[in-house]
């Protein structure tokens, strides 16, 4: 059955997660994807503390994103957004350079440097106080700041990685926030100055708040005190 372009995509978010995950988790990026592209969207909320059995038919290991275009199901963050800017009438044409510029940085965003950025975070911030977390941070400190580097000089003085705003700089943006030390994007001028002009985009300020939005209401603290209270 052919996709509805006017039908509202379903994006499956968490309902709650902690203030340290709370404006990164991955639903963020086809949230900011559909407000770049004027895409209508709504949110299906599932528990991040206990899963439903059955969202593991839709994403395998229970994480998010999951968006649900008409009869289409869609998982893992990357494949949502190619999905939503195909959708959008956004993505260059078949066989040009600038649709293999879009996928390059795409994949390169997932595959070149969120590995590094991910683990920075888990040696700096969840096993900080493990040895080995210890023994690893000076080499992956320079590693990671490799990686950054060289996503530096190759944005040059460019305003976007593949010529205009694409679901390229969707990605990087949001891995290269989750990055815990500020001082690794200040010391690189350029790339913070990226960062930035991204963040600052409308359309990223409304699909930020529209995530944080519920976890207030569904916080398992407020409910506690709400019942206790009651």
């Amino acid at each position: 059955m052919p996709i509805d372009p006017n039908a509202a995509l379903e994006i499956t978010a968490f309902e709650w997660v902690p203030s340290f995950a709370q404006g990164q988790v991955r639903d963020l990026r086809p949230r900011w994807a559909c407000e770049e592209y004027g895409l209508p969207y709504k949110v299906r909320l599932i528990s991040a503390l206990e899963r439903p059995g059955w969202y593991f038919q839709d994403q395998p290991w229970g994480q998010v994103p999951f968006v649900r275009d008409g009869e289409v199901g869609v998982f893992e963050s990357g494949a949502t957004l190619l999905h939503i800017a195909e959708k959008a009438g956004a993505l260059p044409p078949v066989g040009s350079q600038e649709r293999a510029k879009v996928l390059s940085w795409l994949l390169a965003a997932f595959n070149s440097v969120e590995p590094f950025v991910m683990e920075f975070v888990n040696c700096t911030v969840f096993s900080r106080k493990e040895d080995w977390a210890q023994l690893r941070k000076p080499s992956l400190v320079e590693a990671l700041g490799g990686r950054l580097s060289r996503l530096e000089t190759a944005l040059a003085d460019d305003e976007w990685l593949a010529g205009e705003f694409s679901i390229a700089d969707i990605a990087m943006t949001t891995i290269l926030r989750a990055l815990p030390d500020p001082a690794l994007l200040a010391e690189r001028v350029s790339l913070a100055a990226y960062v930035e002009r991204a963040t600052a985009r409308p359309a990223f300020t409304r699909a930020l708040e529209a995530q944080l939005e519920p976890f207030a209401e569904h916080d398992p603290n407020n409910q506690q005190a709400d019942k206790q209270q009651a």
